[in-house]
């Protein structure tokens, strides 16, 4: 019996930890009924005024690590910032693309009559060294605007805490990996929230 106890207490705090860590998905304006009908949407990602982690503009959270990994190791700071940037097209975007596809059962294809236009506000990198570690997580908005006329907002929703690894998994020691499960969580999101 004390294992019983013992077990459910787990499965009611594990419980409570997932729900911490879940993204939330709010219409902020406008209504996506537009979209019921449609089988292809563009995508595009923005990342105007972003915040990361403690720092208000991405620029000065890029300068200070790369300054601190050049100071390390000559030039690793410099290979940083590039896949800092690289990484959006080639891990965080793909990411999004392929979970949007999937929960929302659109296509993503260029020159449809709308676009989804996802701007990431804030990225919270998190971190992972071994014996303590943090999730990383997104916060960001997507515009669905007429593709002809990119002035005539659809509707606007919000993302937040769209989280990276789950707790328990102890391989992601690489930012970018943290970060593009952050946009796999909010492309199936905003995947479902579209579909329903």
């Amino acid at each position: 019996m004390k294992t019983f106890k013992q077990s459910f207490a787990l499965l009611l705090f594990t419980l409570f930890l997932l729900r911490a860590e879940a993204q939330h998905i709010k219409l902020l304006e406008g209504n996506i009924d537009a979209l019921k009908n449609e089988k292809a949407i563009s995508v595009e990602y923005t990342y105007d005024g972003m915040r990361v982690g403690k720092f208000d503009k991405e620029s000065d959270y890029v300068n200070e690590k790369t300054a601190d990994y050049n100071k390390k190791e000559a030039g690793k700071g410099d290979t940083w910032a590039k896949n800092w940037v690289g990484d959006r097209k080639y891990r965080y975007e793909p990411k999004f693309n392929e979970l949007f596809e999937k929960y929302s059962e659109m296509t993503i294809k260029p020159g449809s009559k709308y676009t989804l236009i996802f701007n990431t506000n804030f990225i919270e990198p998190g971190f992972n060294v071994g014996i303590a570690r943090k999730s990383a997580e997104i916060n960001g908005e997507a515009w669905i605007v007429e593709t002809a006329n990119k002035n005539n907002v659809i509707a606007k929703i919000r993302v937040e805490k769209a989280p990276g690894k789950a707790f328990w998994s102890g391989n992601d020691y690489d930012t970018g990996d943290r970060i593009a499960e952050c946009y796999a969580t909010a492309g199936k999101g905003l995947g479902k929230f579209i579909k329903k």
